[in-house]
């Protein structure tokens, strides 16, 4: 019977697997609402309590409530599964992972809305997707659409500035030009935001043939900070960091060193009921670790130590969640 702290455990492992990679297959036999698009990116997956939320980049949401018999698996492709298929309600393949959900009582989706991705709310700005967008175009819009203090991270979002950054392309950019997330729009040089746009257009287009997205491809995954909180930053090897901000939370990823921000923007999120408390850097991977170690003594062979197969050296959480990541199937 799951609860509360291993349904959080099971979302900080499931975020590591899947967050930031095209999902290459999704079913849900008995789900009759919209379906997430193959090639979509899962940008949030979030736990409250025994409930389980998937987000995509098109604002897809898959809701999944666990009660009393629900569990979500991890498993490599061709792996057995530890659950019949009878009691699969919802399978999600990523390439090197699928996550399965067994027994969830209530499978649901919805659209999220998002003001600033709306139309009614302002005529679109330029597709940066599309052979040579107006960045003149752009960079006025910022003007007549942005708040001064709106960060720059945010203002990457607003579709009636430019189209086609999503969460993803948005920490990717800011890494490439070396510009905090958390910097107010009226802060950032009107060369500087030439040149965020600019890059944007150019990764959107580098990227509308592949299957699998790239923007640092010296980075392990082709992305240089998504989804790599904890994980050295392919410029200056500092640990990328994950923060959520704007109205809807989203998370944004960043390093450091390579991007300084002001310290009053550092080390603190809002949570949904407008409260700021310090940001926990590590929760990922430490939440992610305990909750492969449970599953280390839960499927060890009998008899079997697990500590005894690993190495005797010392490993950070980090290494040790990253590690068991790629070599485990689990529940």
């Amino acid at each position: 019977m799951p609860e509360g702290d291993t349904i959080y455990r099971a979302a900080a492992a499931l975020r590591t697997a899947l967050v930031g990679h095209p999902m290459v297959s999704f079913e849900a036999p008995h789900l009759g609402g919209v379906q997430p698009r193959i090639g979509g990116v899962i940008e949030e997956i979030e736990s409250f309590g025994k409930h389980l939320e998937f987000a995509w980049d098109d604002g897809v949401v898959l809701h999944t409530h666990m009660r009393m018999s629900g569990s979500w698996h991890l498993y490599h492709p061709g792996e057995r599964w530890r659950r019949p298929q009878r009691e699969m309600v919802v399978a999600i393949g990523v390439g090197q992972w699928n996550a399965v959900c067994f027994n969830a009582p209530t499978v649901e989706t919805y659209r999220s809305f998002d003001k600033r991705r709306h139309p009614g709310f302002g005529h679109l700005g330029p597709d940066l997707t599309k052979d040579n967008p107006s960045i003149d175009d752009c960079v006025d819009r910022i003007e007549r659409f942005a708040d001064s203090n709106e960060p720059i991270a945010e203002v990457l979002l607003d579709q009636r500035i430019a189209c086609g950054v999503g969460n993803v392309f948005k920490s990717e950019v800011l890494w490439h030009c070396g510009i905090s997330p958390f910097r107010a729009v009226s802060d950032v040089e009107a060369g500087d935001r030439r040149r965020v746009l600019e890059t944007a257009s150019r990764m959107l287009q580098e990227n509308r043939a592949r299957v699998r997205r790239v923007t640092a491809p010296e980075a392990p995954g082709g992305l240089a900070v998504y989804g790599r909180n904890g994980l050295p930053c392919p410029k200056c090897h500092d640990s990328i960091r994950v923060q959520r901000t704007g109205e809807h939370l989203r998370a944004t990823y960043w390093c450091p060193t390579c991007q300084a921000a002001p310290k009053s923007a550092l080390l603190t999120e809002v949570t949904p009921t407008g409260l700021v408390r310090p940001l926990e850097v590590d929760a990922e991977q430490l939440a992610a670790a305990a909750y492969l170690a449970e599953h280390d003594q839960r499927w060890a062979p009998t008899g079997q130590a697990v500590a005894q197969a690993r190495p005797s050296t010392r490993s950070t959480t980090i290494s040790m969640a990253t590690r068991s990541l790629r070599s485990l199937g689990w529940r």
